[in-house]
């Protein structure tokens, strides 16, 4: 049986910074960011557009009345969670209207937890063939007003529906894993960012993906030859780069270039909404899908999956016939362009202002009028308009 990914979606703020802005508000050199980064822009999100909203809306990109009928698991991937207990898929299944008979989970580790859920998708459609599979990614990465990580911050969520006979691409059955116990980007529970160790975190980043990449190599009898493009988990796009360097310095010229051009066009949407954790390789996914110009159904594509703590997976998706008819390719003119651009003021404000509730878990929000949004805390209760 073949399963895979049969739809993806995207959502993302409709504000945004341009990065030479902030370099220039925080007396940096602006080619320290996009070109010692590649990055040019990234997405910002007010306190009413969380991970739940942008879930949703990614989710209702894709989704038909009978998608809605026939999934009974919904899986979502984050590391900024809005509930210690609740899954944020539970609200998303009533925000989205999916039929009640289905599971609702939240996975957490690190940028890798929506990985984690593909293949639990994947053995649930194999269990159960009728069935469709939810699999959303969904986070806001923020670091803090002067920070060292402010420059790779971003908000969005990506969305995959997973069945049988996929429409986009097949889940091929290769992956190989590797988990190391270390301390290279972590969030207590008591702090509101993360704790980083950017230059080990960096080296731990490569070096994890070097040993996965010789070992699932060996596992699969494959070499880097078998693939028409590789994807990363794109903290920032330098990083993917250096990592598709590190992977590649042994490939004849041909195949190296035709690799790199299509790392270019996995890179072109990170490149302007920031790092979203675990949305970030599957949001590099999209991009290479629907801006690439020389995929073809039956093509492999390597995605390397990595989650600080840290935790790594690389497996393989071969794209199937008529990939392409499900696919946008108006996005960066229709959706990208048509943002609201914030001055670092605005940013500052919109971006870090907290929720403060009153003695009775109260707080009214902005009105906000976006497909979903965050209406107010109830008694505690997050409420939120679809």
């Amino acid at each position: 049986m073949k399963i895979g990914i049969d739809k993806i979606g995207f959502a993302m703020p409709d504000k945004y910074l341009d990065i030479r802005d902030l370099a220039n508000a925080r007396g940096i050199d602006p080619d320290k960011f996009t070109k010692g980064l590649m990055q040019l822009e990234m997405a910002i999100s007010p306190r009413t557009q969380d991970i739940v909203t942008l879930a949703a809306r990614a989710a209702a990109e894709i989704l038909n009345d009978e998608d809605k009928e026939k999934i009974d698991m919904i899986i979502l991937g984050t590391e900024t969670g809005v509930d210690q207990s609740k899954a944020a898929s539970v609200f998303v299944h009533g925000l989205l209207g999916i039929q009640a008979f289905a599971r609702s989970i939240e996975i957490k580790e690190a940028c890798y937890g929506a990985t984690a859920g593909l293949e639990m998708a994947r053995n649930h459609v194999m269990a159960k063939p009728e069935s469709r599979v939810l699999v959303i990614a969904s986070d806001i990465a923020k670091y803090g007003v002067g920070s060292g990580g402010e420059s790779t911050q971003g908000a969005g969520a990506i969305a995959m529906l997973i069945k049988k006979d996929p429409a986009i691409a097949v889940l091929n059955r290769d992956n190989v894993y590797q988990t190391r116990d270390k301390m290279d980007f972590w969030r207590p529970n008591y702090s509101p960012y993360p704790c980083v160790d950017g230059k080990f975190s960096t080296e731990l980043y490569l070096d994890c993906l070097s040993t996965t990449w010789n070992q699932y190599l060996k596992e699969n009898s494959k070499s880097a030859k078998d693939f028409k493009a590789l994807c990363f988990h794109l903290p920032y796009p330098k990083l993917g780069l250096k990592g598709l360097s590190a992977i590649t310095e042994n490939l004849e010229d041909h195949h190296k270039e035709v690799l790199s051009k299509n790392f270019t066009s996995s890179i072109l949407y990170s490149q302007r909404v920031g790092n979203i954790y675990t949305g970030s390789l599957y949001l590099g996914l999209l991009s290479l899908l629907e801006n690439s110009e020389n995929l073809k159904a039956k093509d492999s594509i390597a995605l390397y999956s990595y989650g600080s703590g840290a935790v790594c997976e690389i497996f393989s998706i071969q794209l199937v016939e008529g990939f392409q008819k499900h696919l946008r390719k108006n996005r960066l003119t229709n959706d990208f362009d048509k943002r609201e651009k914030l001055s670092i003021e605005e940013y500052e404000d919109i971006f870090f202002k907290t929720i403060e509730v009153d003695e009775n878990g109260n707080a009214e929000l902005e009105e906000d009028l976006s497909p979903y949004a965050l209406m107010k805390i109830d008694g505690h209760k997050r409420v939120y308009r679809k």
